[in-house]
C-alpha cells in the first residue's frame, strides 16, 4: 500500500535531495554562458571607441570583476537570486559608435558619466520615471539599428575568409538546433580552435607576458561628443534593454527586485570600473533566468546561492581576461566579427519583434531603425543619439491633430 508523505515532509525531502548542488551548478553555468557568449562584443566595443589592446583587456577585466562583485553584494544582502551583467547592448553600441573627439580618455569620461546617471536613477525617482516614458518601441528600434551592423559580421566574414569563418558558423547552427543556450559559447570555442590552428602554423606568436592580467588606468576627459555620443545612448540602451527587462524577468519568476539598491550597486560598479576601461554593468536580463529559474533548485530560498556562485566565477574569469584578449587579438580576419554577430542575432530578433509590434508606431520605428543602422556621425555625435531624436520627432509629428480643411 503506497503512502503519500505530508506536503511539508515532501518539500523537506526535495530540499534535502537537491542540496546545494543545483544552485551552485546553475551559478557556474550562468557565469560561463554570460561571459563566453559576449566578451568578444565587449572587446570590440572598447576597441572601437579608441582603446588599444592592453586598454581593452583591462576594460574586460574591470567590467567582469565589478559585475561579479555586484552579483555577490546583491545576492548576499537581499538573499535573492539577483544577477548583474555587463551591458551587452551597450558594448554593441560602442562597437558602432567609433572614436569620438578626445579619443579613449573621452570614452572613459563617458563611462563615468554613465555610472553617475545610473546612480541618480536609483536616488531620483523622477529620473527613472523619465526614462520609462521613452517609448519602448523606439528604444528597441535604436538598439536593432545598432545591432544590424554587427550582425552582418558572419556574412561578410564568410565572404572574405570562408575557410576560417565557416567552422564557426556551422558550429553555431548545429548548437542552435540541439542546445540553443550554448550556441554562442560553442561558436567561440570553434573560433578558439581556428585561432589555435593559426598559432600552431606559426603565423602568429604568443608570449607569457601576453597572458598576464594588467589594469591600465586612464585619466578621463569630459567632452560634449563623449557625453552626447557615448554616455547618453549607453545609459538609455542599458536602462531600456537591460535594467527594465531584468526587473520584468525576475518578476515573472516570482522575485521583486529592490530597484533603488540595484541601481546604486550597479551604478557604483560602473563608476568603479570606468577608469580601468569598463563601460557599464546592469541587472542581467536574459541570463537572469539561469540563476533564478527552476534549474537553480526546487528550494527558492536557496537560489540566491546561484547568483553568489556566478559572481565568484565571474571574478575568476576576470583574472583570465588577458588570455581572452590575446586570443581575440590573434584571430584571423573575419572570425571575431562573425562570433560577435552570431552572439547578437537573438537579441536583434527580439529587438525587432518588440519594435514593430505596434502598427501605429511603425513609421517612427522605421525612421529610428534606419537612422541608427546608417552609422552616420553628425558633429561628432553617434547615429544612435540622432536615431532616438528622429524617432521621437516623427512620433510627435504624427500624433499632432490635422487642421481642418
Amino acid at each position: 500500500m503506497s503512502h503519500t508523505p505530508p506536503r511539508d515532509t515532501a518539500d523537506s525531502d526535495a530540499r534535502k535531495t537537491g542540496g546545494l548542488a543545483p544552485p551552485i551548478t546553475a551559478g557556474v553555468v550562468s557565469a560561463l554562458v554570460g561571459f563566453t557568449s559576449s566578451f568578444v562584443i565587449v572587446l570590440s566595443g572598447l576597441t572601437a571607441v579608441g582603446a588599444n589592446h592592453e586598454q581593452a583587456a583591462s576594460g574586460l577585466l574591470a567590467v567582469t570583476v565589478v559585475m561579479g562583485l555586484a552579483c555577490i553584494v546583491l545576492s548576499w544582502q537581499t538573499r535573492l537570486p539577483i544577477t548583474a551583467a555587463w551591458s551587452t547592448p551597450g558594448a554593441a553600441l560602442l562597437a558602432t559608435t567609433g572614436t569620438v573627439d578626445g579619443g579613449w580618455p573621452a570614452a572613459v569620461g563617458a563611462f563615468l558619466v554613465t555610472g553617475v546617471l545610473i546612480v541618480l536613477t536609483g536616488l531620483v525617482p523622477q529620473l527613472a520615471a523619465l526614462v520609462t516614458r521613452i517609448p519602448s518601441s523606439l528604444a528597441q528600434a535604436m538598439l536593432g539599428g545598432v545591432l544590424l551592423q554587427l550582425c552582418l559580421g558572419p556574412v561578410t566574414g564568410l565572404a572574405v575568409n570562408p575557410i576560417a569563418v565557416a567552422p564557426v558558423v556551422l558550429t553555431w547552427l548545429v548548437a542552435l538546433r540541439f542546445s540553443p543556450r550554448w550556441a554562442a559559447p560553442l561558436a567561440f570555442l570553434a573560433a578558439a580552435v581556428v585561432i589555435g590552428i593559426t598559432v600552431a602554423a606559426g603565423e602568429t606568436t604568443v608570449g607569457p607576458a601576453d597572458l598576464v592580467p594588467r589594469v591600465h588606468l586612464t585619466s578621463p576627459t569630459f567632452t560634449v561628443a563623449g557625453v552626447v555620443g557615448i554616455a547618453l545612448p549607453l545609459y538609455l540602451v542599458t536602462m531600456a534593454s537591460q535594467n527594465v527587462p531584468g526587473v520584468a524577468v525576475m518578476a515573472g519568476l516570482g522575485y521583486q527586485v529592490p530597484w533603488r539598491r540595484s541601481m546604486l550597486v550597479t551604478g557604483a560598479g560602473t563608476l568603479l570600473g570606468a577608469t580601468a576601461g569598463g563601460h557599464a554593468i546592469n541587472l542581467a536580463a536574459i541570463s537572469a533566468a539561469l540563476a533564478a529559474g527552476p534549474d537553480a533548485g526546487v528550494d527558492r530560498t536557496r537560489r540566491w546561492i546561484a547568483s553568489l556562485t556566478a559572481g565568484i566565477v565571474l571574478m575568476l574569469l576576470g583574472v583570465a581576461s588577458a588570455s581572452f584578449g590575446t586570443l581575440v587579438a590573434l584571430a584571423p580576419v573575419g572570425v571575431i566579427a562573425a562570433v560577435a554577430g552570431l552572439a547578437l542575432l537573438g537579441t536583434l530578433a527580439a529587438s525587432l519583434t518588440a519594435a514593430f509590434a505596434d502598427p501605429v508606431e511603425r513609421i517612427p520605428v522605421v525612421i529610428t531603425f534606419v537612422t541608427a543602422a546608417s552609422g552616420t556621425v553628425i558633429v561628432g555625435v553617434s547615429a544612435a543619439f540622432w536615431a532616438l531624436l528622429a524617432g521621437l520627432a516623427a512620433r510627435l509629428l504624427l500624433a499632432m491633430p490635422r487642421s481642418a480643411a
